[in-house]
Formats: C-alpha cells, structure tokens, sequence
C-alpha cells in the first residue's frame, strides 16, 4: 500500500473508539489553549484589517467569526479565527516549529458549525486526525531550512480534519490532500522581519485547509503521488532526508501528536527556555534588574537564527518582540516576569527597556545541537563581577518538561484576562466546562456559541 493510500485509510477509517486516553487529554489540552488564544488575540494588529478585507468580499453566512461575530463563508471564518489565535504566538507548537493548533482548531469549528448536526466526539476525532496527520508530516530542522514549518506540515493535517467533518468518501480525500498540497508554503523571514504575515500565514493554511476539501467535494482532483511521487512532498520539502516510512510509520498504533508544546510564556518557542533561566537565576540568586552587568546567551544555530539577531522595533512591535531574544531578557530585567502584556506595543516601545538591550549578548553554539532542540547556556554577570551560570536542556512546555494541569488553565485564564471586558471572567468557567465535557457534547455549536456575542 503507498503512503498516500496509508494516510487516507487512517483520515477515514480511524473512530473515537480507536483513539487513546493520551491523544483525547491532548486534543482537549489544544483546543483549550488555542480557543484561549483566539479570544486573546482578538483585536490584535492586522484582525481589523482582515476582517473589513472578508465583509467586502461578502458571501454566504456558513461558520462564525468568534468574539467577534457574524457569519461568513467556512473557509473565510477558519481564515481570521486562525489569525487571531496565532495573533499573540501563545497557542501550542511542535518542534521544530508547526503551529498545528491554530490553523486546524477553527477548521474543526468552523466546518462542525457549516455542517450543523456534529458531536462533540465527531469533533475530537475529526481533530486528533488532524493533528496527527500534520505532526507526521513535520520536518527536521536541516529540511525545513528557512520554511515556516506551520505553512509546509499543516496544511495536511487541516485538510484531513475538514475532510472527515465534512464526510468524504475515500476518493475526496485523498484528492483533496492532493490539493492542499500544491497550498504548501511560507518563509521564517516573516517573523525575522517582524511582519504581520506570519500569523497570516496561520490563516491561509486554515483557508487552503477548507477550500480544497470544498472543491474536491465538488469533483476537482489532486495529484495522488502527493508523497512519494517524483515531485511529492519528500522530494520538494523533504530534500530527501526522509522516507515515507518517517510519515506513516506506526500509523494508528503511536501517538505523535502527544509531543506538542505548550507555551508557558507568549513569545517564540525558541525563547521559552532562556526566558525560564533568567528567572531561576534571578530568583535563586536574589538578583535584582540593578545587579545584572551583561547576560551573555548561548543559543543553538536554529534558534539562533529565529531570534538572536539584534533586536529593532519594526511596523509590528508585538511580533518584532515576540521573535526577539534580547528583549525577552531584557523584559524579564524590566518587569521581573514575562506575560502578554508585555508584548503589546506601548510595552514593546517603553523606552525604559533601552539600557537593558544594550546588556544582552546572543550568539549561536553548534555544540548545543548535541542537547536537544531548545539547548541553551547562559552567564549573567553581576555589577560586582560575580557569574552565574545555568544551562537548559529542555524549556518548559516541551516534551519531557510539561506544563502542569493547573499551568494549562493559568495560560486559559490569562488570555481571558488579557480580552478584558469582551470576555468577563465569570464566562471562563462555563468555557472551560464545555472544553471539558466536549465528549459529551451534542451539538459542537453549542460550544461556538460561547465565543461569539449574544
């Protein structure tokens, strides 16, 4: 059986029955943190724009904006919710880099609300597929080389979430993953050049996502060698440093969607753990901002090259600091914590944070690619020539250092906090109750109707 034959049979074949107890705590876990995310970054740079962009270009009225309100077309709807859920770079990620949450949570929402009789099983299946499907087609750092992973590996699993709410048969999907296919792209340079983009880029995946599985519904064909073929997917982005064993190897029998990362702080993943280190060193060593001389960091080259360059407020403060090692650190000197409040741009442009860039250092150490991912080191000089020292391994929220249940909610919580009055706090509890019980759920727009106005 070809590889492309393997992802099909599991997007149409696997039931709620098939799915572990580990895969349903993530897919909960996911959709708690990218429903908190969307609710957050609702009003967030560039969400204004895109929709006045979505009322002009009118249609029918299949799936709602959330927080916002008012129906769209599917695709549009899965479109801007994705946007805002990536607008604060605090929804979950998978090394090295996919934002698979994002784009296939408000895919699942939107195409369960369009279809209007799904449960809330039929929605995590539909959603645990996906998210499988996309963290199979995740790369490596060597392949990706420059690509936004979250444009490259995603689009598949979101076209295979939309493709089974909105019941296609064997054929349609696999045309319709065909189709995604040709969708795949994205560049890094969007976030080093701090534009607005990169989120859009989460938005276009969703879009792409319901769209082809709208036209293969409709009779258009994809290519069917979409993996192995001679300009598939392992050609064009896997560089041939992968076999079509790495996608479907284990396929129904392993989880990989249980390696997601959960951000513990609403910047790049690439800044989790350097963030962590200072406020241990801080802490342990009872440091106050006026005690620090210099931090010197040590990042991995991958990392490195995502945000070590020197940090320069551009058009979009928010992303300029969210991509940006220096002003994570030198936040952390500021303010003593790291929250998203912090990444607005009245925070971003404070000029109190001016004399503390000037004390940070970053540069790249191949040696740490031997410790993993997210490997770092870092010196912290005090103002009376004292060193502290303090490696990383592993940052917070990434696999083999997990956030903890009560972390989860906190991060739910603070998104709700940080919408303000669109969202009281009272409204979190009942939320966060339909998250919970979505097993149980009847009707999924039950759910939406939470995140919409009344």
């Amino acid at each position: 059986m070809t590889a492309e034959a393997k992802i099909v049979d599991f997007v149409c074949n696997t039931s709620y029955g098939d799915l572990t107890s580990t895969a349903l705590d993530t897919v909960h876990d996911m959709v708690r943190a990218d429903i908190g995310t969307i609710i957050a970054g609702a009003r967030s740079d560039g969400v204004g724009e895109l929709l006045e962009t979505l009322g002009e270009q009118g249609g029918a009225g299949e799936a709602s904006i959330l927080v916002h309100g008012g129906k769209v077309p599917a695709q549009s709807a899965a479109f801007v919710n994705a946007v805002m859920s990536r607008a604060l770079d605090f929804c979950d990620a998978l090394a090295p880099g996919p934002h698979i949450g994002s784009s296939v949570i408000p895919v699942a929402l939107a195409c369960a609300e369009w279809r209007g009789d799904c449960d809330g099983r039929e929605l995590l299946t539909a959603l645990a597929i996906g998210i499988e499907i996309a963290a199979r087609f995740n790369l490596t750092e060597a392949a990706y080389d420059g690509f936004d992973p979250t444009g490259i590996c995603v689009p598949f699993g979101a076209a295979a979430t939309a493709a089974r709410l909105l019941r296609l048969d064997r054929n349609q999907t696999a045309n319709a993953l065909g189709i995604v296919f040709n969708r795949c792209g994205g560049s890094f340079q969007s976030n080093i050049d701090g534009t607005l983009s990169v989120r859009f880029n989460q938005g276009w995946v969703a879009q792409d996502a319901v769209t082809s599985v709208r036209l293969a519904k409709k009779g258009i064909t994809g290519p069917g060698n979409f993996i192995e073929g001679i300009y598939g997917y392992l050609h064009l982005y896997g560089k041939g440093l992968i076999a079509a064993e790495h996608i479907t190897g284990g396929l129904g029998e392993e989880d990989r969607l249980t390696q997601m990362v959960y951000k513990k702080y609403p910047s790049c993943g690439a800044t989790q753990g350097m963030t962590e280190t200072l406020l241990r060193i801080m802490r342990d060593e009872t440091l106050r901002a006026d005690d620090v001389a210099s931090v010197r960091l040590s990042l991995a080259p991958y990392s490195y090259r995502l945000v070590g360059h020197e940090f320069v407020v551009g058009d979009n403060p928010t992303v300029d600091a969210q991509f940006s090692a220096q002003y994570c650190i030198a936040n952390i000197l500021l303010r003593g914590s790291s929250t998203i409040h912090h990444f607005i741009e009245d925070s971003v442009r404070d000029p109190a944070i001016l004399p503390y860039l000037s004390k940070i250092s970053v540069s790249p150490d191949a040696k740490l690619d031997a410790r993993g991912h997210t490997a770092l080191d870092m010196e912290v000089e005090t103002t009376q020539g004292r060193v502290c020292r303090a490696g990383l391994d592993i940052a917070p929220g990434f696999p083999g250092n997990p956030l903890s249940r009560e972390e989860h909610v906190q991060r739910f919580l603070e998104c709700m906090e940080f919408a303000g009055n669109g969202f009281p706090a009272t409204q979190a509890t009942g939320i966060l109750s339909a998250i919970e019980n979505l097993d149980s759920c009847t009707d999924v727009r039950n759910l939406i109707s939470l995140l919409v106005p009344t």
